[in-house]
């Protein structure tokens, strides 16, 4: 098994929004999450690849 991160390319941004307020995200580098400020979530990035489903995102405080 390697140890290799694979990097989110942040192209991906310009295609995605979030799945419950339907607006823009912004990248987290040091969290490895998309933040959808608007609906109050954070959803991971798990092996370069985003987890856009609302049951797995994180409430922000």
């Amino acid at each position: 098994m390697s140890d290799t991160v694979v990097e989110f390319d942040r192209r991906m941004l310009e295609a995605l929004i979030c799945p419950r307020s339907h607006q823009t995200l912004r990248y987290d580098a040091d969290q490895q999450e998309l933040v959808s400020k608007s609906a109050g979530l954070a959803y991971p990035i798990r092996n370069g690849i985003p987890v856009m489903l609302i049951d797995e995102a994180r409430v922000l405080d």
